[in-house]
């Protein structure tokens, strides 16, 4: 089945991000939230992303208005109803995805895929809830969406190869490079990355090295664009701890415990960029 409409739950980062690279690629988007407020904002920060690729010569002014031509904004989820794949990008919240997933499978003809956009969750737990779990698989994009080459296509049990290779064949007509992950905690990028971030925290509060010198090695000495604690600044130290905390807890595996520097910080309400002051003062 040829995906020629893609509808996305969630105008938020991932979800305009997502929309965006759907139709810069030509592909029709039907974006919907809860709001039109929230709708409208998403539809905002495509624009703006749009324009800065204007600037840098990679689109003209015809290419942004024939994307965002296709993108088509609701607050029903009734307008999805013409898409062949749904991709579910709301907050990283079990209960609140497995209402969405129950929505769209009393909405959605049968033979239409449903993704989710999870960094964290399970994919045969959430495909568990719906009465098409051949056809649920997912689609772990990166932020910022338009700029990061990388999607992590996760198959649960349940989820068909014909699924997979539908929804892998669109991540590479939206120019992506896809991945294919079995189901398990992390998936594969978070997997090795949080747990690098968790180790960056133990060398600090070993006093090894300051935070400056721990990032600088790893950015000089591995090629890293961003050290592994300005990066978990980035990301929210409370995001990170919570990631280790589900990692314990999953692997029962005493090598995924949290630092306890990192849990002292969260504890403190230093949580990186989004609050001022994490590792580092913004």
């Amino acid at each position: 089945m040829a995906i020629q409409t893609v509808g996305i739950i969630g105008a938020g980062t991932m979800g305009n991000g997502i929309a965006q690279a759907c139709a810069v690629s030509g592909i029709d988007v039907v974006m919907v939230d809860i709001s039109e407020a929230a709708v409208q904002k998403g539809l905002g920060t495509v624009s703006s992303s749009l324009d800065r690729l204007i600037k840098k010569e990679k689109l003209t002014e015809a290419d942004k208005a024939a994307a965002l031509a296709r993108i088509q904004t609701s607050t029903d989820y009734g307008a999805l109803k013409g898409a062949q794949l749904v991709i579910e990008a709301a907050t990283e919240n079990y209960d609140l995805k497995v209402k969405i997933l129950k929505q769209l499978d009393e909405l959605l003809d049968a033979d239409v895929i449903v993704a989710t956009n999870t960094s964290s969750i399970s994919i045969t737990q959430l495909a568990a809830v719906t009465r098409r779990a051949e056809k649920f698989i997912g689609m772990h994009f990166f932020n910022p969406v338009p700029m990061m080459a990388l999607v992590e296509i996760i198959v649960g049990l349940q989820t068909s190869s014909e699924t997979h290779d539908a929804v892998k064949a669109l991540a590479e007509r939206l120019g992506k490079s896809p991945i294919t992950v079995k189901n398990a905690p992390g998936f594969v990028v978070n997997r090795i990355l949080v747990p690098m971030i968790n180790e960056a925290f133990f060398v600090l509060a070993e006093g090894l090295a300051s935070a400056e010198d721990i990032d600088a090695g790893m950015k000089l000495g591995c090629n890293q664009p961003i050290g592994p604690l300005a990066l978990a600044d980035m990301i929210g130290l409370d995001v990170c701890l919570a990631v280790m905390e589900v990692y314990l807890k999953e692997f029962g595996d005493s090598k995924y415990r949290p630092c306890p520097l990192l849990k002292e910080m969260v504890a403190a309400g230093r949580l990186g960029r989004k609050t001022g002051h994490g590792v580092y003062r913004y």
